[in-house]
């Protein structure tokens, strides 16, 4: 447990934090990770509102704070969705702890006046304005406003309902403006993934990419839900971390080079 979050540590190697997406738990939004357990140290939070993690408000604003500790002495820092929205804030809060950042459809919808990305806020706007009461009918809409398969017919299975409803309540993505000028200047490497899927998230994480420095990759087949991809998300990643840390062990080795010159 960490700041009273439900938090899933498996496996060795280097620390990789991953925040997963909303409606869901770290176990299943994480599912087709856990192979890489048998090279990475894997810590998996539910994030706050979901599975047996606190049931708060979801909000950008106060979540980094409960992942702060989980970076540890470092990590690489992995988000999913919204989970990628807090990831950004974190990784700006705390630059000094992260490795790398891998973001993953972020629906930062604020940062883009693309037609399609204004269409596509406006849409889960007028949806969160509604104030709907029924789960299955909002999931339904969000669904197909984001590009995903919507659930077939009702109910939805208890665990999504629980997740869908702190959905609905949280403080919606597209509000936040995470410093992307701060993300640029880190000495950590970046890398957006989208899913191939949705003209907007196309947008969205291009924009990133480009306003980060960032290195750009599309994982095609599973939609919104990139990571569900399994191998070639995972192998995407894992190279990307790999790289990172043949980066930083060059950046210690010339940094200790400069110290042994100084003297």
């Amino acid at each position: 447990m960490s700041g009273g979050l439900h938090v899933s540590l498996e496996g060795t190697g280097p620390r990789a934090l991953l925040l997963h997406c909303d409606a869901t738990t770290a176990a299943a939004g994480w599912r087709r990770q856990r192979e890489l357990a048998e090279r990475w140290t894997l810590v998996t939070p539910d994030r706050p509102g979901y599975g047996r993690s606190p049931a708060v408000r979801v909000d950008f604003d106060t979540e980094p704070a409960a992942h702060l500790p989980l970076l540890d002495d470092g990590a690489h820092l992995v988000g999913h969705s919204y989970g990628a929205v807090v990831a950004m804030l974190l990784a700006a809060e705390a630059p000094q702890l992260v490795r790398s950042l891998v973001l993953v459809e972020p629906p930062a919808f604020g940062l883009s006046e693309a037609p399609e990305v204004v269409a596509t806020r406006e849409t889960l706007q007028a949806l969160w304005d509604e104030d709907l009461e029924d789960a299955f009918v909002f999931y339904d809409r969000f669904s197909r406003a984001i590009g995903e398969r919507p659930w077939p017919r009702p109910p939805l299975p208890a665990t999504l309902e629980h997740g869908v409803r702190a959905l609905m309540g949280e403080h919606v993505p597209w509000d936040a403006h995470p410093d992307l000028e701060a993300l640029a200047a880190a000495a950590f490497p970046v890398l957006v993934i989208s899913g191939g899927h949705s003209a907007a998230f196309e947008t969205v994480c291009d924009t990133i990419a480009s306003r980060t420095g960032g290195e750009r990759a599309v994982v095609r087949g599973q939609r919104h839900m990139v990571p569900q991809a399994g191998a070639p998300f995972n192998e995407t990643v894992e190279a990307f971390w790999w790289r990172a840390e043949g980066r930083q062990a060059q950046t210690g080795r010339a940094a200790e080079w400069a110290r042994e010159s100084s003297r």
